[in-house]
């Protein structure tokens, strides 16, 4: 009980919040100042020349519980806001995840998992051509799972930097062959469509996938949403901006993790107006999806800010240029920048890694998975 009480008071936590109004934001600072907090809020503020403004707020979590209290009968909204900070910081601390899927249950918590890639495209940009034969998709999705995926991410369209998008029906030729046979390829591994289309992922759902793996996070098709409350499938939202044609041309943030959060925010709750299971929502940052490397190399080391989401978090840095302008690599020798970077974001926070090569990378994510734990949990 000592523990439980003292912890409250251990722990830290600085909260930004945006388009907060001037009345608003004075009253949240002279209301946590007086419970031994602090408030950081623009001197315009003061004189309500700035009409919305940007303020975080710092203190224990015992102080933001009775900011709560105290915020209850003030008006501008305060009382929800109030209770929406409490319960920022108790979806930062949630550790364990349960998704119930169609072709199985996801458990995520200590242990990382692994996301093996098949690209089944002329033109991506590691492995394009590599498994547009069936059956090497087959044998290679197979060698994936015995090598420690527990899900396999299939994709028939390229989202590298400067694609083409390609029609429905292409996607679909490309795709089913394989998707037809491959359950009992890989065993208990689940199956993730990496699609835009609703189209094709109704027609995966209903042939044995698991997961929608939407890049354009609900923006590129309006059905999508629909698609994925209706077949109970897990949805990952990633962070995009622009599209794949034009999203690396000059790619500029006035407040990377605002922008990047808030994006995410919008679209489960997109996600949720549609019937979404908030459960089954899994969260990506998008590395490499309109960003610079400094972006990426950004987001990765403080990956755990996305944890305010209260979903599991999904991290896809394998082979990408950022890694390549670091270590002045080619995309064939990025192995070992690609295990640095999921080390670190598994100690970031990360649950799920997206790799293509998870038999080079599995020994990396056990160690840090343990090292993040402080245990074997692997014995």
């Amino acid at each position: 009980m000592g523990l439980d009480k003292m912890a409250r008071k251990a722990r830290h936590y600085c909260i930004q919040i945006d388009n907060l109004s001037s009345p608003s934001a004075l009253v949240l600072k002279e209301e946590m100042l007086a419970l031994g907090g602090e408030a950081a809020t623009p001197s315009k503020a003061l004189t309500n020349q700035e009409k919305k403004c940007k303020v975080i707020v710092m203190g224990t979590y015992q102080q933001f519980l009775n900011l709560a209290e105290k915020l209850k009968p003030q008006p501008f909204k305060l009382p929800k806001l109030g209770e929406e900070l409490v319960r920022t910081i108790e979806r930062s601390e949630r550790k364990k995840f349960r998704l119930e899927l169609p072709g199985g249950v996801l458990e995520l918590g200590e242990k990382p998992v692994l996301m093996g890639i098949i690209n089944l495209t002329p033109d991506s940009f590691y492995d394009g051509g590599k498994y547009f034969d069936t059956e090497k998709a087959l044998e290679r999705a197979e060698a994936m799972a015995v090598s420690g995926a527990e899900i396999i991410d299939m994709g028939a369209e390229s989202t590298r930097p400067g694609s083409e998008a390609v029609s429905l029906e292409e996607e679909l030729k490309r795709l089913m062959p394989v998707l037809e046979k491959i359950k009992s390829r890989i065993g208990k591994a689940l199956i993730s469509i990496d699609t835009r289309k609703a189209e094709v992922a109704k027609q995966a759902m209903e042939i044995g996938a698991s997961i929608i793996n939407d890049t354009s996070s609900l923006g590129f098709d309006p059905k999508m949403a629909e698609v994925a409350a209706k077949s109970k499938a897990g949805l990952v939202l990633m962070h995009i901006k622009g599209s794949p044609r034009d999203m690396q041309e000059n790619p500029t943030y006035n407040d990377l993790f605002g922008e990047v959060v808030g994006f995410l925010r919008e679209r489960m709750q997109r996600a949720l107006e549609a019937g979404v299971d908030e459960e089954k929502i899994i969260i990506d940052p998008g590395i490499g999806f309109g960003k610079t490397v400094d972006h990426n190399l950004e987001l990765i080391r403080d990956l755990w800010r996305l944890k305010s989401l209260g979903r599991p978090i999904l991290l896809g840095p394998s082979n990408k240029r950022f890694i390549g302008a670091v270590l002045k690599a080619e995309k064939d020798d990025r192995v070992e920048g690609t295990a640095a970077s999921v080390v670190a974001g598994i100690l970031c926070g990360a649950n799920i890694l997206r790799v293509h090569e998870p038999e080079k990378i599995r020994g990396f994510a056990i160690m840090a998975g343990a090292i993040r734990a402080g245990k074997n949990i692997f014995a």
